[in-house]
């Protein structure tokens, strides 16, 4: 019985986690340029005791022990606003962006200008050129990016947007405020590389399918509750009338 409740235990504890993702991919719908992640599981089989006094050999159990969430690289749904300071990116590129914890990596292009004149992406992350971050004067009007990523304003140039990618993209990290970090060194794009102006990239987060798989896991969640605590009243009727046969 104990192990029944340990086995369902597991089980609990990886429909918990991916709740969390599921959840995570749901909240990030409307994100530009999120990247939806899914849970994976495998089973774990437990090492089986062993002693000559045993009277039959040990059953082995299955557990269920949690694999990671790997990240979906799918492109997602480009939308078209017209605005010159939205970009998109290649399928496998990403920008750099300076944080409290160093350089990150993101693929939210909805870009901005803050107040001290800096491109920033919508999270507020300064957005880095070849040379540092991009920034605009007071006086400079009509800022634009091309599709080399060249950065420019009324008064000329201000920079070149950075742009690189990963030989395992997969191993990103995510970090929060739809940004990654990488335990690889980010190689750059090339000069070749191209960005789509006046749009940018969507959730690839499939709201339809997400949503259905979260009613789906609840459900298996709650029931396995109700298993749990029906075994859990089994195991005390058990210890009780065991107590009143022994008295």
């Amino acid at each position: 019985m104990e192990n029944a409740l340990l086995v369902g235990l597991s089980r609990q504890m990886a429909l918990a986690r991916e709740l969390d993702v599921i959840a995570n991919n749901v909240a990030n719908v409307g994100t530009n340029g999120f990247k939806a992640r899914s849970a994976r599981f495998a089973e774990f089989i437990s090492p089986g005791a062993r002693a000559d006094t045993f009277p039959s050999a040990d059953r082995r159990l299955s557990y269920v022990i949690d694999r990671g969430s790997p990240i979906d690289l799918s492109t997602g749904a480009l939308e078209r606003t017209g605005n010159p300071l939205d970009i998109a990116l290649q399928a496998d590129n990403y920008l750099v962006v300076q944080t409290p914890q160093g350089e990150r990596y993101t693929r939210a292009g909805s870009l901005d200008i803050n107040a001290r004149g800096q491109l920033v992406t919508q999270s507020g992350q300064p957005v880095l050129g070849d040379g540092g971050p991009i920034v605009f004067g007071e006086s400079e009007s009509n800022p634009r990016i091309a599709a080399d990523g060249t950065v420019s304003s009324d008064q000329g140039q201000r920079g070149r947007i950075r742009q690189v990618r990963f030989d395992n993209p997969r191993a990103l990290q995510s970090e929060g405020d739809n940004v990654f970090s990488s335990t690889a060194a980010a190689q750059p794009a090339g000069p070749l590389a191209r960005l789509e102006t006046g749009a940018f990239e969507r959730s690839n987060v499939k709201a339809v399918a997400e949503m259905t798989r979260l009613v789906e896991v609840q459900r298996a969640y709650q029931n396995m509750s109700a298993l749990l605590a029906k075994t859990d009243e089994l195991r005390g009727k058990a210890i009780s009338r065991l107590a009143d046969q022994q008295a």
